[in-house]
């Protein structure tokens, strides 16, 4: 499975660069193929790992601020590993024609 989310939190002012930081430092130490864009964290791995680390990086912020946004989607399709990458040098390959 892969998940995108994306943590804020609110109440804090407009620089919250730092507190994504401490959600994303989770993802990283967790050890799963991650990806980190200007909007959303993926993390990919099987439902229970993945949903811990989720439920960590949104802990982590939620330490530091009175509110907490979280985006989330999930690509649920069991068998498939490597999704991160496969699913991108896929549209590279298209783009390369």
């Amino acid at each position: 499975m892969i998940v995108a989310f994306s943590v804020t939190p609110l109440g804090v002012g407009e620089d919250v660069g730092e507190y994504v930081a401490d959600a994303v430092r989770v993802v990283r130490e967790s050890g799963l193929p991650h990806r980190t864009d200007a909007m959303f964290t993926s993390v990919e791995g099987d439902w229970d790992e993945v949903m811990a680390v989720v439920k960590r990086a949104v802990a982590v912020v939620e330490e530091r601020a009175p509110r907490v946004s979280l985006v989330f989607k999930a690509d649920i399709r069991p068998g498939v590993t490597d999704g991160l990458t496969s699913k991108v040098e896929t549209i590279e390959r298209h783009l390369s024609v």
